[in-house]
């Protein structure tokens, strides 16, 4: 049985590393558009990270929240202290361990939460509204695809 070898690979094909190049580019400016949309013009992506984290996964510690977002904890301790002093989020001592501190959002946090995502979802109708039947289709046929991809 012959193995293929990494210049034998579909992976290593020209046309695939030009639509891998596409595909980022086109996921990069999709992602800078989407990103424009927010509430607050002045919360970082970061900022906004933390608030999102907290909306889907609940309360995390300022080491979770580190971890869960991949930076150093001194960087999400800036985060968090911005986004406290907004009001955006509560620290709170755990019950538990009076060592660890808990991060909650706040009622203006879950807020700009909500209309960031709103302003986004309205906005990207807006864009698929001007796209025909069949290239609504592609979409979503995309969107699962790099969904999988994303899992991985």
């Amino acid at each position: 049985m012959s193995r293929m070898t990494a210049a034998d690979s579909p992976a290593s094909s020209p046309d695939l590393a030009t639509a891998a190049s596409d595909l980022r580019m086109a996921t990069f400016r999709l992602a800078r558009r989407l990103r424009a949309q927010r509430a607050v013009d002045a919360m970082s992506d970061a900022q906004f990270a933390v608030l999102a984290a907290l909306t889907v996964h609940g309360g995390h510690t300022p080491g979770e929240l580190a971890d869960r977002e991949r930076v150093s904890a001194p960087s999400m301790n800036r985060t968090v202290n911005c986004l406290e002093e907004s009001g955006y989020i509560t620290r709170t001592p755990d019950a538990v361990d009076r060592r660890k501190v808990n991060i909650a959002l706040t009622d203006e946090g879950r807020a700009v939460v909500e209309e960031t995502t709103r302003r986004r979802d309205s906005w990207l109708e807006g864009a698929l509204a001007s796209l025909t039947d069949a290239e609504r289709a592609v979409l979503a046929q995309a969107a699962e695809v790099m969904r999988e991809v994303a899992a991985r």
